[in-house]
């Protein structure tokens, strides 16, 4: 019998990190947090109540009327994330969202919450859990630690495809400067950079495709899983 781990997945922005998870639990039968769609469910609070980035008590007081899960959508057969009890997972994907998530995720108060969450979720293991800080912070005991990363112009055009099927007048040079601009904020932020854990293996996907990556990875996990 295997014993069931913790997949910890980090990197930049576009470069697959929850497809590549989403497949790795689909395969494993693991549960699959999305820690992106969290943070950027937290913006979206904050933008639709006028939550400055800047004002700690307002930041506070906010996250206690912030209610976060996920439920199984039976006809995109994956898990939709609902901020308090409404669907918002096509609206977390919209540029306005995007252009602040990073700036959302670099507060201390913010970041405090989510890992609270997601520690939670991990107690028994068996999850794959992709983001920033996922192997450094979270869970730094994760039986398997990846950094996904690729050429900054091949994830700028790969995100374009997926922008512009829901707004066509995004272009590559606004979706490269929001990605050159999230690289940055993750980056250097105080509070639980951006960065690749000491024991994580390194996958970088830029010239290959999503199956290469995923056979890379499973065997990976397979090889932990005893």
């Amino acid at each position: 019998m295997t014993e069931k781990i913790i997949i910890a997945i980090d990197g930049y922005s576009s470069c697959g990190k929850s497809t590549l998870a989403k497949a790795l639990a689909t395969k494993l039968e693991y549960v699959f947090i999305d820690t992106g769609a969290m943070y950027r469910s937290i913006a979206l609070y904050f933008l639709r109540n006028h939550i400055a980035f800047d004002d700690q008590a307002s930041i506070i007081s906010a996250l206690h009327n912030i209610k976060l899960h996920f439920e199984f959508n039976a006809d995109t057969q994956k898990s939709d994330i609902y901020l308090n009890d409404e669907n918002v997972e096509s609206l977390i994907r919209e540029m306005s969202v995007s252009s602040k998530v990073s700036e959302v995720a670099s507060i201390a108060a913010v970041r405090d919450f989510a890992v609270a969450q997601q520690q939670a979720m991990g107690i028994d293991k068996g999850i794959v859990m992709d983001g920033r800080d996922i192997g450094t912070v979270v869970f730094p005991q994760a039986e398997l630690k990846l950094f996904v990363t690729a050429d900054p112009l091949i994830r700028a055009n790969r995100r374009l495809l997926e922008l512009q099927a829901v707004d066509p007048t995004i272009t590559l040079a606004m979706v490269a400067e929001n990605l050159q601009h999230r690289d940055l904020m993750d980056s250097t932020r105080e509070h639980s950079p951006l960065k690749q854990a000491d024991d994580a293996l390194v996958l970088d996907n830029s010239h290959i495709t999503k199956q290469q990556q995923f056979e890379i990875a499973l065997k990976w996990a397979l090889e932990r899983m005893g």
